[in-house]
């Protein structure tokens, strides 16, 4: 199994610096390091279903994937992660946090550029999709890209100030709410195109299996609109969400889950910081919590709490999205609105969910909370169980700062911008202070 030590962060470090260089500076020309985007291939239905396909590889492959990199990112920060090798520079860096990160960081450089070659590749499928003849087939292209595409986009809007608002030299800058709002956009002009021609099967049959297209992009939908403060936009797309359908990334044995491939196969990255998922004071899990030990299993010797769950073999498929992180959406929103009862009814249906109820078998299987609540307390709970029912999913320094948690209870609040960026576009906002 691999062991992550400097001199392969340095040369990982050179090859993404390099890819920077050609997308994250925002050159008009993305060369893609396994072949160059051509006239031909994004004329022809053949090759932008090859592109299409990319997108989910760029994603979720390795180190590198924007998957490994934000769970990785957030899991640190948020006391989510124990670091189990010192050696691995990066995640030490972020381990301990503050100032310790920086625009070297080959865990942010990856992002960095994974999302933003992400956009760039799905703004060629969207664009040149649309002239294809069979409206069907390119429909279905167009939805595909564009999921990938608000992800690339809400992962960027998580992690960072300010984004990116185009591609090409010298780009301009937007701020994350921006952003946030934009891949709620890019998820609606996607439902248009879906709504007015279905995606054939033709083209479904040679997309990567797993992904429910329409479920997933109203999750999203609800997940972005959610953290951009649009709670009616939220509420709405989460009550379209069919929460008995799955929607995953799926892996093999040529393409491995890259969280077990990395770390649970090795125990040389990370593991959970401990049998509370990282959680303090009120947020710490009840002890008849039945998501600990789907998500982790105990260990004789530190750290105390292995990995499981979504973790636990190299075919582990890992959701898109949680029933649960939908149901929570709608908690949220109803939490937001003074005198409505909803908020404890929907929180309550992910409290009382036994395993067995849950398409994933995740669940708290805990009597049903009562009383009665004020809007800080509500809000508080949900944190608490977003942080236990979504744990590793890249969701938690999100929750952090918009349900109100303490500062010290987080290593940073947004990232630096990498170096690469930083050197080559003149317009790079200044890095956050924390």
């Amino acid at each position: 199994m691999k062991r992550y030590k400097t001199k392969v962060y340095a040369v990982q470090m050179l090859m993404a610096a390099m890819l920077l260089m050609g997308v994250s500076s925002c050159k008009k020309e993305y060369l893609d390091p396994n072949g160059a985007i051509s006239d031909d291939v994004l004329g022809s239905s053949k090759g932008l279903t090859g592109v299409t396909v990319g997108l989910q590889r760029v994603y979720t492959f390795s180190r590198q994937g924007l998957l490994f990199s934000s769970i990785t990112a957030n899991g640190f920060v948020s006391n989510e992660l124990y670091l189990s090798n010192a050696g691995n520079i990066p995640e030490l860096q972020l381990s301990t946090g503050g100032a310790s990160v920086d625009g070297t960081n080959a865990i942010l450089v990856n992002l960095w550029a994974n999302a933003n070659k992400i956009i760039f590749d799905a703004d060629n499928v969207i664009s040149n999709a649309a002239v294809l003849t069979d409206k069907n087939y390119a429909a279905g292209l167009i939805v595909y890209a564009s999921l990938f595409k608000a992800l690339a986009l809400g992962n960027l809007s998580q992690y960072w100030e300010q984004i990116p608002s185009e591609i090409g030299q010298n780009a301009t800058f937007m701020s994350r709410q921006e952003g946030l709002t934009r891949a709620v956009a890019v998820i609606d002009n996607a439902l248009a195109v879906m709504a007015a021609n279905p995606p054939s099967t033709s083209v479904l049959s040679n997309l990567p299996a797993g992904i429910s297209i329409s479920n997933t992009l109203y999750a999203l939908k609800a997940r972005y609109a959610l953290f951009a403060g649009n709670y009616a936009v939220a509420l709405a797309a989460a009550n379209s969400v069919d929460l008995t359908v799955k929607s995953t990334f799926n892996f093999d044995a040529t393409t491995f889950n890259p969280i077990f491939d990395i770390a649970t196969s090795t125990n040389n990255v990370f593991q959970p910081l401990n049998a509370d998922l990282g959680l303090t004071g009120v947020a710490v899990p009840d002890a008849a919590d039945q998501r600990i030990s789907f998500y982790t299993v105990a260990a004789a010797s530190a750290p105390l709490a292995r990995l499981k769950g979504f973790a636990s073999t190299f075919s582990t498929a890992i959701p898109v999205y949680l029933p649960g992180e939908i149901t929570l959406i709608k908690a949220e929103v109803y939490a937001r609105q003074p005198g409505s009862g909803d908020a404890l009814a929907e929180l309550n249906k992910v409290v009382t969910k036994t395993p067995a109820a849950d398409v994933y078998g995740v669940g708290a299987g805990l009597p049903a909370l009562t009383g009665t609540y004020t809007e800080a307390q509500l809000l508080a709970l949900i944190y608490k169980h977003r942080s236990i029912e979504l744990f590793m999913s890249g969701l938690r320094l999100e929750d952090m700062r918009r349900l109100g948690q303490p500062v010290a209870e987080r290593k940073r609040s947004f990232f630096p911008y990498p170096f690469t960026e930083r050197d080559n576009n003149t317009n790079t906002p200044a890095d956050p202070a924390f």
